[in-house]
């Protein structure tokens, strides 16, 4: 994607919700940076040190329904562990998603997180290439 001017992840404003949207050369790819907008929305990424992994494994019958369910399973871990991830990688297989989250322990004078997610939604969910062959994962979170 070097040469490509879009951005790899970004939000955009969806009544009182917001909507991530995830870009990249393959679906796995569009995944990754869409769980790095939703993180987007809460805190700065830049912020956000790696220094700790989690794993989660999803899986569902079809890619749009493999997006919500892998968005509401970093939801999940963020809430469970009192955590912030800045970097993700994703595994695609025969309807199965293995997701590898980098990052720490909430720190919030460092973090200062602006919202808390609720969760992804079926609202606006996309998955699909675009007219030059990138892959874009999109939909709506509740925060």
């Amino acid at each position: 994607m070097a040469n490509d001017v879009q951005a790899a992840f970004e939000t955009f404003e969806h009544q009182a919700d917001i909507g991530v949207r995830g870009r990249g050369a393959s679906q796995a790819e569009a995944f990754a940076n869409a769980a790095r907008a939703m993180m987007s929305v809460i805190t700065d990424l830049s912020s956000v040190v790696d220094n700790e992994q989690v794993d989660v494994r999803c899986e569902a019958p079809d890619v749009e329904l493999l997006l919500v369910d892998w968005l509401n399973a970093v939801v999940y871990e963020m809430a469970t562990r009192h955590m912030l991830f800045g970097r993700f990688a994703v595994e695609l297989e025969a309807g199965a998603l293995t997701g590898h989250m980098w990052g720490e322990h909430v720190d919030r004078h460092r973090h200062a997180p602006a919202v808390e997610v609720k969760g992804a939604t079926y609202t606006g969910l996309s998955v699909h290439q675009d007219q030059s062959g990138h892959w874009v994962a999109e939909c709506i979170v509740d925060v």
